[in-house]
C-alpha cells in the first residue's frame, strides 16, 4: 500500500488505519532533525540583536549546560524560541506544546509562561505589563520560570559569551525526542527545583 483507499477519513478501514500509524510512527523518527533545522532558520527571522536568534537560543542552552542543568532543561533551553518565525505572538506556547510529549511538566511549564515572566525586564517599555508574571504567583514553578527567565534567557544576547555550537546540542535534542512520548515518568518526574520557591524573585536576582 502506498496511499490510503478513502477520500473521506470515515471511509477509511483497518488496513488504511494500519498503513498511517506504520507511516506516521516512521515519520516522527525525524522529528528531532526537523527541529534542529528550524533551529537554523531562526536567522531568517526579525533579528536586531547584538547576537541571532539561533546564538540567542545555543546561548541560553550553554548557559544551562554550565550551570550543571540536566537534559530536559538543555533541551528545553535551546527550544524556548522556536516559534519565533511561525508563532510570533504566541511562540512559548507553541515551544512548550513541541516539548510536551517528551520533557516533564516543569520544564514544559516555564517555557510556556517564559514571555510573560520576561516582561519583567522591559514591559514598561512598550507598554505592556511588567508584573504580569505576578498572576502566577504561588505556582510550584514560579521561582524556576523566574530563575531560567533572570539566568539562562534575558542574559542570552552577549556576543563574547563563549557559546557552544548547535553540534553540541544535536545528541541531546535526538535523546529527548526519541523518548516514548507522553511518558508519565517522563511528564510527572519531580527533580529539585531550580530556585528556592519559597523566596520570590526580583528581576535582579
Amino acid at each position: 500500500m502506498e496511499n490510503v483507499k478513502f477520500t473521506q477519513m470515515k471511509d477509511g478501514d483497518k488496513a488504511d488505519y494500519d498503513f498511517l500509524t506504520e507511516h506516521e510512527i516512521e515519520h516522527t523518527k525525524g522529528t528531532a532533525d526537523r527541529l534542529l533545522k528550524a533551529l537554523v532558520e531562526l536567522d531568517e527571522g526579525l533579528s536586531g540583536y547584538k547576537i541571532t536568534r539561533l546564538g540567542h537560543s545555543l546561548q541560553s542552552a550553554t548557559r544551562a549546560w554550565n550551570a550543571g542543568a540536566d537534559i530536559d532543561w538543555v533541551v528545553s533551553a535551546l527550544l524556548h524560541d522556536i516559534g519565533d518565525i511561525f508563532a510570533p505572538y504566541n511562540h512559548d506556547e507553541y515551544a512548550a506544546t513541541i516539548l510536551k510529549p517528551f520533557v516533564r511538566e516543569q520544564c514544559r511549564w516555564v517555557v510556556e509562561k517564559h514571555g510573560d515572566f520576561q516582561l519583567v525586564y522591559y514591559g514598561e517599555h512598550v507598554g505592556a505589563n511588567p508584573n504580569k508574571r505576578d498572576a502566577y504567583a504561588g505556582h510550584e514553578f514560579f521561582n524556576d520560570c523566574a530563575e531560567f527567565c533572570e539566568n539562562w534567557d534575558q542574559s542570552s544576547f552577549d556576543p563574547a559569551y563563549e557559546t557552544k555550537p548547535i553540534e553540541f546540542f544535536a545528541p541531546m535534542v535526538q535523546q529527548v525526542f526519541a523518548r516514548e512520548p507522553y511518558d508519565e515518568m517522563v511528564m510527572n518526574a519531580a527533580p529539585p527545583p531550580l530556585a528556592d520557591n519559597t523566596v520570590a524573585l526580583s528581576p535582579a536576582a
